[in-house]
């Protein structure tokens, strides 16, 4: 039996640039998909909530959107969250890419996330070289120790998130940053999300993955009806309505397709997931709608949960 003495549990957020790999790192650890993950940025758009529990300490791990110069209202919007999630956490892992270059890391990205945003917050950082297997093992030595002489996080680690290389050891690195106290919630939970909200991601990927070019990035998903009918009836499948929203016709006709036919294989794609992950059969209609210049709208933007 756990107690406060011998138990610890905190908030970790994960933050860095687009593209990063953070929400690769939040599935990696939970062993479980819980962010949506594409080839493309800026996939995160809103805080993820991931719960790690072991016997030793409960991890609250919070993803964020990335760090990047905003565009328009949407990426503010994203950048908001981001800010307001540090001021959540109790330890920051800031998550800085390998790369295959002189620097060895992004480090215009490293001195931008520690001159211009963690210096304010005053929280205690661990820093994360990912995807360090692009890196030979003398070259992450010497960018672990170029990001600690520089910025003197409390940690650096080189772990690749998408491999699953030392990622077991950021949570041995976060515990000591993390407070003294009983678990905040059950050993079964994995997220605070609703499952409505995962919906909606999964349609979201299901986008990305699917249609190039500005597509994805002019897209919403808004969940419609979600109306779990098998506690009615077992036999019943749950029905899920939702609306694709995208800025103009010409986006419209692009995700519908030739007589509906891209629209019915993202569905497709869509459903399947959400069975896996609900464990149980769903019915999902999809709809398309056109709302002008959504990104750039704060009413529209306040509705769709930004």
């Amino acid at each position: 039996m756990t107690t406060p003495q011998t138990f610890c549990c905190g908030y970790a957020a994960i933050v860095g640039p687009p593209n990063a790999g953070k929400s690769t790192l939040l599935n990696r650890l939970l062993d479980q998909k819980l962010s949506i993950v594409t080839p493309k940025s800026q996939t995160t758009r809103k805080k993820i909530t991931g719960i790690y529990h072991n016997e030793e300490c409960q991890v609250i791990f919070l993803d964020t959107p990335g760090i990047m110069d905003p565009a328009h209202l949407l990426h503010e919007a994203m950048l908001h969250t981001t800010r307001e999630t540090l001021r959540e956490a109790d330890v920051v892992v800031a998550l800085i890419p390998a790369v295959r270059n002189d620097e060895l890391f992004d480090r215009e990205f490293a001195a931008h996330l520690f001159e211009e945003w963690l210096q304010k917050e005053k929280k205690p950082v661990v820093i994360v070289l990912n995807k360090c297997d692009m890196l030979s093992k003398q070259e992450q030595k010497e960018a672990l120790r170029a990001i600690s002489e520089t910025w003197k996080p409390e940690k650096a680690l080189a772990v690749s998130a998408l491999h699953g290389t030392r990622v077991d050891r950021l949570v041995e690195a976060l515990k000591p940053y993390l407070p003294m106290d009983v678990p905040l919630y059950p050993e079964e939970m994995l997220s605070t999300a609703p499952e409505r909200f995962f919906v909606s991601e999964i349609i979201r990927e299901k986008i990305f993955l699917q249609y190039g070019k500005e597509i994805p990035y002019s897209t919403e998903v808004v969940i419609d009806e979600f109306r779990e009918q098998h506690e009615e009836d077992p036999s019943q499948k749950d029905l899920i309505r939702c609306s694709i929203v995208v800025e103009r016709e010409t986006q419209k006709h692009i995700i519908i397709g030739r007589k509906g036919s891209a629209l019915k294989k993202m569905g497709r794609a869509a459903r399947e997931d959400m069975e896996e992950f609900l464990g149980r059969p769903v019915f999902l209609e999809l709809f398309v709608k056109v709302r002008p210049n959504w990104r750039k709208k704060k009413g529209l933007l306040k509705s769709y949960g930004y």
